[in-house]
């Protein structure tokens, strides 16, 4: 199952840091754009792994846009990008171990 959240990357004096509003606590940086999205997915699958493991429910993609109000020269950001990014959601370890046991159960 394939989930997509909102991203919001914010263009500083040396590098791109990020955040996904629906997916508390996930966070990253990188040097450039390309390495920001890298970045980004990176966090979010191993967010989601922990997620799974512990037993969390998955979080909701409901935020659709945001809102920039005013710059904020004390931060000193220079620009913003906001994207979808589309994330794999892992399935359960039990569930995994039924998939592996149905399928060898079908092959003999």
């Amino acid at each position: 199952m394939k989930r997509r959240y909102l991203a919001v990357f914010f263009k500083g004096p040396g590098n791109y840091s990020g955040y996904l509003p629906d997916v508390p606590g996930c966070v990253s940086v990188g040097d450039t754009l390309p390495e920001m999205r890298t970045m980004m997915l990176e966090a979010l699958e191993f967010h989601m792994e922990g997620i799974v493991e512990d037993g969390d429910p998955i979080p909701e993609s409901v935020t659709t846009a945001v809102d920039f109000a005013q710059d904020d020269p004390e931060h000193d950001v220079d620009h913003c990008v906001v994207e979808w990014i589309e994330v794999e959601i892992p399935k359960p370890a039990a569930q995994d171990a039924e998939s592996e046991h149905s399928q060898a159960h079908q092959a003999a």
